[in-house]
């Protein structure tokens, strides 16, 4: 951050991204496509707010502790900006994109929650979000050092030409198609149960 003139701004101003600095019916209002609706409209549909994130504790250094809590508050507009859900699939795909962009090891050791997913999100993981979270992660402009605050009325595919990310394959769609196959195939089963006599 230090590299960069916004990240020093940033170290400077130490701005704070809550529900008292950030006016979410003000950003409900801004156009479509804006960075702070697609904020807003993120939130409200994943059931979030600014303030659902803790504060950093056992950071003794003041200006470190601030770059963790500034981290933290970030997160959210990844989230938005690529539209990723709050699902443990979307939220590896959101770390992987962390790590690479950032290097932090936190980002990086959450990796490890892959483990946790199920078959056929693993092989998305691995095959989709994986590698779209490490090429734009790497490609991208250092996401520590970009002032949201002052993107908010912006053109969110402006941004993420300027910062070099593209979205990813719509999650939410992969995952509700995934679902209505998966009950069309259970039905399908119970109807030929049925004609059979087969209780």
């Amino acid at each position: 951050m230090l590299a960069s003139p916004t990240g020093r701004r940033i170290l400077r101003d130490r701005p704070r991204m809550t529900s008292r600095t950030l006016s979410m019916p003000y950003l409900r209002t801004l156009p479509e496509n804006t960075v702070g609706r697609a904020y807003a409209e993120w939130l409200d549909r994943e059931g979030v707010s600014p303030d659902t994130r803790d504060n950093v504790r056992y950071i003794d250094d003041e200006e470190c502790a601030y770059v963790m809590q500034r981290y933290r508050e970030c997160h959210d507009f990844y989230h938005a900006i690529v539209g990723l859900p709050i699902v443990i699939e979307g939220e590896i795909a959101v770390k992987a994109f962390e790590f690479a962009n950032t290097l932090l090891p936190m980002t990086g050791l959450s990796l490890f929650a892959v483990a946790r997913l199920k078959p056929a999100e693993r092989q998305r993981f691995f095959t989709i979000y994986g590698p779209w979270a490490i090429r734009n992660g790497l490609r991208a402009e250092e996401m520590l050092n970009v002032y949201w605050e002052e993107q908010l009325e912006r053109d969110a595919d402006e941004l993420r030409a300027e910062l070099g990310i593209e979205k990813p394959v719509d999650m939410r769609d992969i995952r509700k198609k995934e679902r209505a196959w998966r009950k069309a195939e259970k039905e399908a089963k119970e109807r030929s149960r049925d004609s059979l006599g087969i209780n």
